[in-house]
C-alpha cells in the first residue's frame, strides 16, 4: 500500500502503529517527544523515505528509519514493513518490560473485589 507523495508525520506514526490514535501522535509531536535531526517538529511535517526520527512513547524509545510511506493504518505484520527500527542496543537495555495494559485504570486480573471476609477485616482495621 504505497501512499501519495506528501504524508504528515502524525498520520505516518499512527499508521505504522507507534501510537494508538492519530491525536496521541500529534500530542507527542507537539510536546517534543518526536524529533528529526535532534530538532522538534510539527505534526504537519511531510515524511520522506530515508528520514530518521527519535520517538518516545509510553512504552519505550524508538529510533525509526522510514523505508516506505503508509497512509492508512494496517495490520501490524504489514505496518512493520514500512519502517526500520534502528534503536541502539544500549537504549533497548534501559527499557524494562511492561505488560501491554494501556493504562486503562482497570484492576489487574485476579485481583477483584474484596470478599465479604476481607471487607469485615478492613472494617475492623478502620474501625467501621
Amino acid at each position: 500500500m504505497e501512499a501519495k507523495e506528501k504524508l504528515r508525520i502524525d498520520k505516518y506514526l499512527w499508521a505504522i502503529r507507534l501510537f494508538k490514535t492519530r491525536s496521541q501522535a500529534a500530542d507527542a509531536i507537539d510536546n517534543g517527544r518526536v524529533k528529526w535531526n535532534q530538532q522538534s517538529i510539527k505534526p504537519s511535517k511531510p515524511v520522506q523515505v530515508g528520514d530518521e526520527y527519535d520517538v518516545k512513547t509510553e512504552a519505550r524509545k524508538w529510533v525509526i528509519k522510514v523505508t516506505a510511506l503508509l497512509e492508512k493504518r494496517v495490520a501490524y505484520p504489514e505496518a512493520i514493513k514500512h519502517y526500520e527500527d534502528v534503536t541502539p542496543p544500549e537504549a533497548l537495555d534501559a527499557v524494562t518490560f511492561q505488560a501491554p495494559s494501556f493504562h486503562t485504570g482497570k484492576r489487574l486480573s485476579k485481583s477483584g473485589r474484596p470478599t465479604k471476609k476481607d471487607r469485615r477485616e478492613i472494617g475492623d482495621l478502620l474501625g467501621d
